[in-house]
């Protein structure tokens, strides 16, 4: 068969049939009696053979060893080749993403694609005062996708820039609640704790159903920052929470704050009182004492009658605060 004939056959251009023989992958077994190259079916077979090993990413120089060298092995070979191909995967993925991220922003013009790739980069940058700086430019100068503000927001590490970021994500109002979301329900305590700091700042109806949904996650870190949020923003479903961050002693002085903002409404006031004297029964030492200064701003029967008990006190500290509280009270 003349090589016009297997080219069109295999597929493989005359060109590549010619440059495959000067690299001695295939060589046609005869010349006809014009000099032209005569491949038999054995010839045929091994381009095939030589197309086939192309196309799982070898290299011609790796094709002629697998074809020719008794000894070759294939399975360090493709292991390596499953390397590259993930690292190309990645490479090609992250490609997309920034692509994405451009279209997202609209560009009128190459203008706009330029410097929405340059903030992109800087968002990226190993400085930390580069990503602030795209952080805050991305609302004052060129906006900046809001997946590209999610992913380095729940990224970030350095506090300043992570504040920056939740800056310019609360400017976007709802737009990447979705995304954030995600976030919430990441692998990764991290990933979910920047998720829930960033809804915290976004002050819409809808960040704050999604602040109401995390009150239910398994994260403890991520429920009581949804509650110190819902508590200043009035939502009574965080008052468990609350309660049991001041027992607890982790920032129970802004969870004190958001329970006495809950407590301006009188039912509220009452569940809060109630619990924290339910609270108080299993309480001792400083957790009694932390439980006992959260009644001070809460008004109603319950926390009154509460703090009378505790006037009482075995433990004087306890005591001492209860009647300083009650005198205050009094005096109002």
């Amino acid at each position: 068969m003349l090589i016009g004939d297997v080219a069109r056959r295999s597929g493989v251009s005359a060109r590549m049939l010619r440059h495959y023989e000067s690299l001695g992958l295939v060589r046609p077994t005869g010349r006809t009696s014009t000099g032209y190259r005569e491949y038999s079916s054995a010839d045929i077979q091994r381009i095939f053979h030589i197309e086939s090993l192309r196309s799982l990413g070898l290299s011609l120089r790796d094709v002629g060893r697998a074809l020719d060298d008794p000894g070759f092995r294939p399975s360090a070979l493709v292991a390596d080749l499953i390397r590259q191909t993930r690292e190309r995967l990645a490479r090609e993925t992250e490609l997309l993403r920034q692509l994405r991220r451009i279209d997202a922003a609209e560009p009128t013009g190459w203008e706009d694609v330029l410097q929405t790739v340059s903030l992109l980069q800087a968002l990226g940058s190993e400085s930390a005062g580069k990503r602030q700086r795209a952080a805050l430019s991305s609302v004052e100068e060129v906006p900046v996708p809001v997946e590209a503000l999610v992913d380095a927001a729940l990224n970030e590490t350095e506090p300043n820039v992570a504040g920056a970021l939740r800056w310019a994500l609360a400017q976007t109002g709802d737009e990447g609640l979705a995304l954030l979301a995600e976030g919430l329900g990441s692998s990764e305590a991290e990933v979910r704790k920047r998720a829930v700091q960033a809804v915290a700042e976004i002050p819409t109806a809808a960040a704050t159903a999604l602040l109401q949904d995390a009150l239910a996650s398994s994260d403890l870190v991520v429920r009581r920052c949804a509650a110190l949020v819902l508590g200043a923003r009035g939502v009574a479903d965080s008052i468990p929470t609350l309660i049991d961050m001041i027992a607890d002693e982790v920032s129970d002085v802004d969870a004190a704050d958001a329970l006495s903002t809950l407590a301006s409404e009188p039912s509220p006031a009452e569940t809060i009182a109630a619990g924290l004297v339910d609270r108080l029964g299993g309480a001792a030492g400083s957790g009694r004492r932390r439980l006992a200064q959260a009644l001070a701003d809460i008004p109603g029967p319950t926390a009154s009658r509460a703090l009378a008990e505790l006037a009482g006190d075995e433990d004087r500290t306890v005591a001492l605060t209860a009647t300083y509280i009650l005198k205050l009270r009094d005096s109002r």
